[in-house]
C-alpha cells in the first residue's frame, strides 16, 4: 500500500529539496557552532528575509535574489569584522536590524504580506517548484565542493586558530569562505524551513550532536542522521496534519536535543 503523500509531486519534491537541505546544514553548521558563529547564521537568515521581499516585489525568484542579498551581507559582515572598528556582534546587530528595517518597509511597498511571503517566512512544502530542485541541489552542489576544498584548512583553524595563523593559513580567506557558505546554506534552505527557522536547522543537529562528546567526524556523521530525521519526519508531520514545515521540523528537532541531553547527563550521573 502506497503512502498518499507519495501521490503528491508537490510531497515528493519537497522531500527531494528537504533531505539535499538536512546533509548539506550540518556540514556548515559544525564549524559554525565550533567556532561561536551561530549567530551569524541567524542574521543572514533575517538578511535573507529582505531578499525574498525585494524579490517577490520584483517578480524574480526569491531564491535568487535573497543568494544575492545574503552574500553581499555576508562580506560586509566579515569586512567590518576585520576593520577592528566595529565588533563582531555590533556587525552582526547591524546587518540583522538593517535588513529586517529594509524587509519591513520593501513589504508595505507590496502592500504587505501575501500568502507567498509567510510560505517563505515559515517554510511549506507547496512552495517548492521543480526549478527550486535544480537551484537548491546546484548550490548543494556548490557548498560540498567548496567544503570538500578547504575541509582540512576550516577544521584547522575551528580548534587552533593561531597555530593555523601561524603555520601559513590565511585565516581571513577562510572566514570569508566560511560566512559564504553559511550564506548558500541558509539561501538553499528558504523553501524548506523558513527564514526565521533556517538557523535552527543549521545550529541544533549540532548542538544535539556534540553533547555525545564524540570525535568531529562522528559527531557531523549523528548531526547529520538528526538532521535527516527531522527533517524527512517533520514534512511527513506536516503533509498529514496540515501544519507548518519549518516549525514542525524544528520542534522535532528541539525534541530530540532535549532527550539527548537528559539521557547524556543521567548517564553521566550514573
Amino acid at each position: 500500500m502506497t503512502l498518499e503523500i507519495f501521490q503528491y509531486g508537490f510531497a515528493m519534491r519537497a522531500l527531494e529539496a528537504g533531505i539535499i537541505v538536512a546533509v548539506v546544514a550540518p556540514l556548515i553548521g559544525i564549524f559554525l557552532v565550533l567556532r561561536r558563529y551561530s549567530l551569524i547564521a541567524d542574521t543572514l537568515s533575517h538578511v535573507s528575509l529582505a531578499g525574498i521581499a525585494l524579490g517577490l516585489l520584483l517578480g524574480f525568484n526569491p531564491i535568487f535574489t535573497a543568494l544575492g542579498v545574503t552574500i553581499i551581507s555576508s562580506l560586509g559582515i566579515e569586512r567590518l569584522r576585520n576593520s577592528k572598528r566595529v565588533y563582531g556582534e555590533s556587525a552582526l546587530a547591524l546587518f540583522l536590524s538593517g535588513s529586517l528595517a529594509l524587509a519591513v518597509v520593501i513589504i508595505s511597498l507590496a502592500k504587505g504580506f501575501n500568502t507567498n511571503l509567510f510560505n517563505y517566512l515559515f517554510g511549506s512544502i507547496v512552495t517548492v517548484t521543480s526549478s527550486d530542485i535544480y537551484i537548491i541541489f546546484a548550490l548543494a552542489i556548490v557548498v560540498v565542493a567548496i567544503l570538500s576544498a578547504f575541509f582540512k584548512e576550516l577544521v584547522y583553524i575551528t580548534f587552533d586558530e593561531e597555530a593555523a595563523k601561524v603555520s601559513g593559513i590565511p585565516i581571513r580567506s577562510m572566514n570569508t569562505i566560511l560566512i559564504i557558505l553559511a550564506a548558500l546554506t541558509i539561501s538553499l534552505s528558504i523553501p524548506i524551513v523558513g527564514v526565521l527557522l533556517i538557523s535552527a536547522l543549521i545550529v541544533i543537529p549540532v548542538v544535539a550532536a556534540l553533547q555525545l562528546q564524540k570525535s568531529f567526524i562522528k559527531t557531523i556523521i549523528f548531526a547529520e542522521i538528526l538532521s535527516l530525521f527531522s527533517v524527512i519526519s517533520g514534512i511527513f508531520a506536516s503533509f498529514y496534519f496540515n501544519l507548518s514545515t519549518g516549525a514542525t521540523i524544528v520542534l522535532i528537532m528541539l525534541a530530540a536535543f532535549i532527550v539527548i541531553f537528559i539521557l547524556n547527563k543521567k548517564g553521566k550521573n550514573d
